[in-house]
């Protein structure tokens, strides 16, 4: 899990789609790139000041050829990722400052603004090509729908919008109603049939595609604050069902993993500590870059015989790069967390966590029982120091006895119970999921 230091507060990031190259767009107007390999090592490919302002957004295009950057600036900025240096900038792109970007085709990017506006661009041409004005509060995120060709932003004004592209239309084709809170974030599941939007009261919005964008279908609460970014897995991952989970990056400096439908936290992927989680993605090694100025690391024996049936190391396959308030790009291995070396239990402590916290349809009733045995087993004899500590580790106050209420609420599986830690393992606050 290493922490690359980049020196400046981090607004955005984007990986390369084929190469192990990180790009970050920094608070002091520079992006930086970082390459990395596939244990983790790395160091910085190339720096570009690309303006005296923040540079709040970044994407790369479809084979990696080029980046573009936007901040508060108002201009768009096109770099070269082969030289690490300006290719082209689209002075005045917008009136005001632009706070996200992202690449939609090998013809076509938009860009939005934080009054709302949002612009169409042609790489090959200097002017936009379409103007969208529905919105009246900053443009958040966006997500392209490639099977339909439409665009859906969302905006801080509490609703998210579709427009087509091939339409000459300035107007959406269709805009929720107001969801009275700000929309912060938005990735496709189930593909691209259902929409998971986050929010600035920690709510994930459900929007279902066939009932139509008017209002979400679902509300899933559970963190404890607004969730600033969200990720999906990649389409190859089997670990687990990569059309149903996905991380989200809260306020409260916690990346998590969650499954949606049936909803259950899988565990934290990386912690930011005091400071908020501003952006997360992920990264494909599909190629090994050796940096020569490092010593190669021994691979053990259980690393070897999963490179052997991946074909490739686990630690490089998928970087999960998330970033903060804290001037550092936080690279975690997403096979390492699912596989337990970076956020699951240790081997004393069950196989994985659905076990050892009883996510089993019958796993309630099953702690009932239990809980009226030790109880019946509690009156019949005199309690033991140790068979109290046993019975309520989360709280040594506590009677000898605890009430059946209480010990549900710690066997509810949607729960992250407080635990002994394991092996590089990161706490999760006790509150996640409460409300379900």
């Amino acid at each position: 899990m290493p922490d690359v230091s980049v020196g400046s507060q981090i607004f955005d990031i984007a990986f390369h789609p084929t190469h192990c190259t990180a790009y970050a767009a920094l608070l002091s107007g520079k992006v930086k790139a970082i390459t990395y390999d596939h244990q983790g090592r790395n160091k910085e490919s190339f720096s570009v000041s690309v303006s005296q302002r923040s540079c709040r957004g970044i994407s790369v295009n479809g084979d990696g050829s080029n980046i573009y950057v936007v901040g508060k600036g108002k201009a768009l900025h096109t770099i070269d990722t082969a030289t690490g240096k300006h290719a082209q900038t689209r002075a005045k792109a917008h009136e005001v400052p632009i706070n996200r970007v992202r690449h939609l085709t090998s013809w076509l990017l938009s860009t939005g603004d934080d009054d709302g506006v949002i612009k169409l661009w042609d790489p090959r041409q200097k002017e936009s090509i379409r103007k969208y004005t529905h919105h009246f509060d900053y443009i958040t995120d966006f997500l392209w729908l490639d099977d339909k060709k439409q665009l859906v932003a969302t905006s801080g004004d509490g609703t998210l919008s579709v427009m087509d592209v091939r339409s000459k239309n300035i107007k959406p084709i269709a805009q929720s109603e107001d969801q009275e809170d700000e929309l912060l974030s938005i990735v496709g599941i189930k593909g691209s049939t259902k929409f998971v939007v986050g929010t600035q009261i920690g709510v994930l919005s459900i929007f279902n595609r066939s009932s139509g964008w008017g209002d979400c279908v679902d509300r899933i609460p559970g963190h404890p604050h607004s969730v600033d970014t969200l990720c999906t897995l990649p389409e190859s991952f089997t670990d687990v069902d990569a059309t149903s989970t996905i991380l989200t990056g809260s306020s409260d400096g916690f990346v998590r993993a969650v499954q949606i439908f049936p909803t259950k936290l899988l565990g934290v992927v990386a912690d930011h500590g005091e400071w908020p989680v501003e952006r997360v993605a992920i990264g494909d090694a599909n190629d090994f870059l050796d940096l020569e100025e490092e010593e190669e690391e021994e691979i053990t024996p259980v690393a070897k015989k999963r490179e052997n049936d991946d074909g490739k190391s686990p630690d490089a396959r998928w970087w999960v790069g998330s970033v903060g308030h804290d001037e550092t790009l936080k690279l975690t291995s997403l096979r390492g967390f699912f596989d337990g070396e970076n956020g699951g239990d240790d081997e004393e402590e069950g196989e994985g966590e659905g076990e050892s916290e009883g996510d089993g349809p019958m796993s309630g009733e099953e702690d009932e029982e239990e809980e009226t045995d030790n109880r019946a087993d509690n009156e019949a004899k005199p309690s033991d120091p140790e068979d109290d500590d046993d019975d309520d580790d989360s709280d040594s106050d506590s009677p000898a006895i605890p009430t059946k209420r209480k010990r549900k609420t710690e066997k509810n599986p949607l729960m992250a119970v407080k635990r002994k830690k394991g092996r590089n393992e990161v706490e999760v606050e006790g509150r996640f999921f409460d409300d379900l």
